[in-house]
């Protein structure tokens, strides 16, 4: 088929589709059903629709069919946008924070100027930190039952850049990573950035499954895994120590770095040791104090392995240099007069409180999360579409996320994610009750 007729075809959906004459959520025809109308090979007819599916006007869904998308709704569905626009009630990011925390950071930074070391913040740190502040995380990570030398703990500047920096140092463009199908939308990023091939781990009810697992291992070369073990982002599972031991021998009969990612892991109350714990000789460990404080404190570790910190000492001085010495000096007196412990204590009770009135709100439709999050998942009904469902919400200034950006899976299961951590009470039972209504509105 020339190309021009194949082109024309593809800009004649796409404009039908922004004039409206396809509505969001048309059911179109089968790829050789196209094929049979249009004359054309079914391998054409396939790549037409790979073309418009590539444009972001479609998606096809296995078992169900191709389908025109709500393009009003952005291709991100707000997760990548840095603040919500003015009156929206934003259900995408969760920025937790507690009353009178201005008021501690005023006070923390009172202190920290009567301090007598002041003018060595103003100088470059070293790249993994001061000595004493990566012993003081160290004995904050005591605290919670991971055990880890000084020397083993690199300070970064924040989860997300911990997580750079154990890629960029460990992994090389082209490695496969094994992650849940359903993962952190951050890791993506990451992953995309460094030219990483994710491959996903199916999920089941209860967690990752291990078996397949090592079936991918026995199949592909992973290098790799990406988990959440401790308040999964965005399941909200805690997985039990047993799955925990399993991943640990597969990672040890495969060869698999470990990458464990705690950055909501302060919320679950007791949960099982660390995969740090388990193996680590082959576990690397990020997480922050941007949920668990505040999120305008880009302070992170990294404990890695000894073998492994000169690499990833590296990347830091490759990419920040080095942590800001004020902000890591107000993170670590916070941590040494137990400041950060209270914080967390508190948040693990606000997360209980909000998670709680949203199951109230919402009873009736499938939630997953854990108790004591700051998130929810919400499977919709086999006739419910998600992006549908967004959109309506947005044009009703609330703004959720869709699977979307966490998933690896193809088909991208119809599902929507609220942070519940960002609005006062009173405004998040306003965006909770404009949820079910909309959802109820699409189903019933």
């Amino acid at each position: 088929m020339p190309r021009a007729r194949y082109k024309t075809i593809v800009d004649a959906f796409a404009s039908d589709i922004a004039s409206g004459v396809l509505p969001p959520g048309t059911r179109l025809p089968t790829h050789r059903k196209l094929a049979e109308e249009q004359g054309l090979a079914l391998v054409t007819a396939s790549r037409v629709y790979a073309e418009l599916q590539a444009m972001g006007l479609i998606s096809g869904e296995t078992g169900r069919g191709t389908f025109v998308r709500e393009i009003a709704l952005p291709l991100s569905h707000g997760v990548d946008q840095q603040a919500a626009a003015a009156g929206v009630l934003d259900l995408n990011f969760n920025y937790p924070a507690l009353p009178g925390q201005a008021e501690l950071l005023r006070n923390g930074l009172r202190q920290l100027a009567l301090s007598g070391d002041l003018e060595a913040l103003l100088r470059y740190q070293p790249h993994a930190g001061r000595g004493h502040e990566r012993a003081c995380i160290a004995r904050h990570l005591a605290d919670r039952g991971l055990e880890a030398e000084a020397d083993q703990v690199l300070i970064v500047s924040g989860a997300q850049h911990g997580l750079a920096a154990t890629v960029m140092a460990l992994l090389k463009p082209g490695d496969v990573i094994a992650v849940d199908a359903l993962t952190y939308s951050g890791f993506k990023v990451i992953a995309d950035a460094h030219r990483l091939e994710l491959v996903p781990i199916v999920l089941s009810e209860t967690g990752p499954d291990l078996d397949a697992l090592e079936k991918l291992c026995r199949k592909r070369r992973i290098k790799a895994v990406y988990a959440m073990p401790t308040l999964h982002n965005p399941m909200g599972w805690v997985m039990d120590l047993p799955w925990r031991e399993r991943l640990v021998r597969i990672a040890r009969d495969y060869g698999l770095l470990l990458i464990e990612d705690a950055a909501y892991a302060f919320l679950a109350d007791t949960p099982p040791v660390p995969l740090r714990t388990l193996a680590p000789e082959l576990t690397v460990y990020v997480s922050g104090f941007s949920k668990n404080v505040a999120t305008g404190l880009r302070v992170g570790y990294v404990v890695a392995p000894v073998h492994w910190v000169p690499s990833i000492e590296r990347t830091i001085r490759a990419t920040t240099w080095n942590t800001p010495g004020v902000m890591t000096a107000l993170v670590c007196g916070w941590l040494d007069d137990g400041t950060v412990a209270r914080l967390e204590a508190e948040k693990r009770q606000d997360a209980m409180r909000r998670q709680k009135l949203a199951r109230t709100v919402l009873a009736g439709l499938t939630v997953v999360g854990h108790p004591a999050s700051y998130f929810l998942w919400l499977p919709l009904p086999e006739d419910a579409r998600a992006d549908q469902i967004a959109t309506a919400l947005l044009s009703m200034n609330v703004a959720v996320s869709t699977a979307d950006a966490f998933a690896i899976c193809s088909p991208v299961p119809h599902a929507i994610r609220l942070a519940l951590g960002s609005l006062e009470i009173k405004a998040l039972h306003q965006a909770l009750n404009k949820v079910q209504q909309v959802i109820g509105n699409f189903v019933f």
